[in-house]
């Protein structure tokens, strides 16, 4: 027990480091504020998740740290931090179920409640700002909807489905390694 706490610190160590490089570093980015959207930088918070609610929490939690000090804006920060909140409620889900039981169909449906999960957290953040008049003017010009609810709450909902996606991508292989196998063989 010791030794498997021992491994799941260091992988959430080692997801906390990969959450932070991808956004910082991904070529892959598309950037329509209030909006933006890099491939792949929910993906160690996904992986987390399967892992334990703790794992999940500490990967999320660590992003936000990283972001703030990384000098992020604060509303990347604050939009970062929601994250908790799925990561927990996903987490705390697969550990309730037993996560070889879910079917294909199953796990995207998990992937559309998560990705629902996630936008209203963002959608939260974004419109604090937006009704504060914390954003550019060209946020103003495009309207609420076109802005927060079509940007923010719907290209949240699409970019966390396929980050989903890509941690499902990532999760196979690593299900074949000690001691990750054994942390990850439920899932």
């Amino acid at each position: 027990m010791k030794s498997q706490n021992t491994v799941k610190l260091a992988i959430a160590g080692l997801l906390i480091a990969i959450g932070l490089i991808i956004p910082m570093f991904s070529p892959v980015k598309i950037l329509l504020e209030p909006a933006s959207f890099t491939l792949a930088s929910h993906a160690a918070i996904f992986i987390a998740m399967f892992i334990s609610p703790v794992v999940a929490v500490a990967v999320a939690a660590g992003t936000t740290i990283g972001f703030f000090f990384g000098g992020f804006p604060i509303i990347v920060v604050l939009r970062a931090s929601t994250h908790i909140v799925f990561a927990f409620a996903g987490s705390l889900y697969l550990r309730k179920i037993s996560k070889g039981k879910l079917s294909a169909v199953k796990l995207r449906i998990f992937s559309f409640y998560i990705a629902v999960a996630h936008a209203v957290g963002e959608l939260a953040v974004v419109s604090i700002f937006y009704f504060g008049g914390n954003l550019s003017a060209i946020h103003f010009e495009k309207g609420f909807f076109m802005s927060v609810l079509l940007l923010v709450g719907l290209g949240t909902i699409v970019h966390s489905m396929v980050d989903f996606e890509i941690a499902q991508i990532i999760l196979y292989p690593l299900k074949k390694q000690k001691p990750l196998g054994v942390l990850l063989e439920k899932c």
